[in-house]
C-alpha cells in the first residue's frame, strides 16, 4: 500500500513539474515582442517602384528632405527622409500623360520628378552666435525658423541653362537664401553633390548655407531638434491636414520679422536671392 501511494505522489509531482515547465517555455518567447522597435536610418529604405508626392520640405539646417508619400505599401514609411536627393523635372511625354510628381526608388538609388511648379517647402534656420554662460565657450544654436519655398524648376532660365539635363536626376543646391523671397532655380547642380556645391561657389563665391550650418554644427555639437533644447526658436506652423494634389505644399507662411526689400538685385543666371554682406556668425543673425 505504502509504494503504491509514493508511486501516486511521485506521478502528480512529476505532471506539476511539466505542466509548469511548458508553460514557463511559452511565456518568454512572447516578452521581446512587447518591446518597442528602434527607429533607424534602415527604415528608411524603399522597394523598387515609383510612390506618388504629396508633399516635399528641404531644411537647410541639414540638409535633409522629407517627402510625404500617398499609398505607401504596407510596412513602407509615408514620411520618406533623406539628405542630398537627386531632383528631376517630369519630361514632356510625362507631363503630357498627366503624370504627377513621384519619388522613383531603383535599386537602392532614389530620385525625385517633379513638375515645373512644383515648390518644395523650404524651411531656414536663423542661427546666432552665444556663449554659454557656465563653460564659457560660444556656440552657434538655432534662435529661429523662416518657411519659404523653392521651385528648382521653375521659369524659363533654368530650362536654357542646361536643357535636356533638366529631365535626367541630378543633385540640386538652392540658390541664396533672402528673406521674404521665394526661392526660384538653383544655385548649383551636378552629377555629384559636390558638383553642385562647386557650382554654387564659383558663382555666390561662398558655401552654401546648408554646408555652413553642417561645418558649424558639426564643430559646436548643436546639431539637432531646433525647438526643443532652446525655447527661444520660434518653429514655422505647418498643415498636414490635407493632400495638396499639385505638389505646392501646404505650410502656412507667417511673414519674416525683417522686412522684404522693394527691389532685388539678381545675380547673373539662373536662381534668385542676392548675397550677404554681413559674414556668417560673428554674433549677427542670418
Amino acid at each position: 500500500m505504502m509504494r503504491k501511494f509514493l508511486a501516486l505522489s511521485m506521478s502528480v509531482a512529476l505532471c506539476w513539474t511539466a505542466v509548469g515547465c511548458s508553460s514557463s517555455s511559452l511565456g518568454d518567447p512572447q516578452r521581446p515582442q512587447d518591446r518597442p522597435a528602434a527607429t533607424t536610418r534602415a527604415d528608411q529604405k524603399l522597394p523598387n517602384g515609383q510612390f506618388g508626392v504629396q508633399q516635399a520640405t528641404f531644411d537647410d539646417g541639414t540638409g535633409e528632405y522629407t517627402v510625404l508619400l500617398r499609398d505607401t505599401p504596407a510596412g513602407v514609411n509615408s514620411a520618406f527622409r533623406t539628405e542630398n536627393l537627386k531632383l528631376a523635372q517630369l519630361t514632356p511625354d510625362e507631363v503630357k500623360a498627366g503624370q504627377k510628381a513621384y519619388l522613383k526608388s531603383e535599386n537602392g538609388e532614389v530620385s525625385l520628378h517633379i513638375p515645373e511648379e512644383f515648390k518644395i517647402e523650404y524651411v531656414h534656420n536663423v542661427t546666432e552666435n552665444v556663449t554659454d554662460p557656465q563653460t564659457g565657450r560660444t556656440e552657434t544654436v538655432v534662435v529661429r525658423q523662416e518657411p519659404s519655398f523653392w521651385s528648382p524648376f521653375a521659369g524659363a532660365l533654368a530650362g536654357q541653362a542646361i536643357g535636356s539635363l533638366l529631365f535626367r536626376p541630378q543633385y540640386y543646391v538652392p540658390p541664396f537664401y533672402q528673406p521674404g523671397v521665394p526661392l526660384t532655380g538653383f544655385g548649383g547642380y551636378g552629377s555629384s553633390y559636390g558638383q553642385a556645391v562647386n557650382r554654387y561657389q564659383e558663382r555666390y563665391r561662398s558655401a552654401p548655407v546648408v554646408e555652413r550650418n553642417r561645418q558649424v554644427f558639426r564643430s559646436t555639437g548643436r546639431i539637432g531638434s531646433p525647438g526643443l533644447n532652446n525655447p527661444r526658436v520660434r518653429r514655422p506652423a505647418i498643415n498636414r491636414d490635407r493632400p495638396t494634389g499639385s505638389g505646392y505644399g501646404t505650410s502656412t507662411l507667417r511673414r519674416s520679422n525683417r522686412s522684404t526689400p522693394s527691389r532685388v538685385n539678381r545675380p547673373g543666371g539662373f536662381g534668385s536671392g542676392t548675397r550677404s554682406r554681413s559674414s556668417f556668425g560673428s554674433g549677427r543673425r542670418r
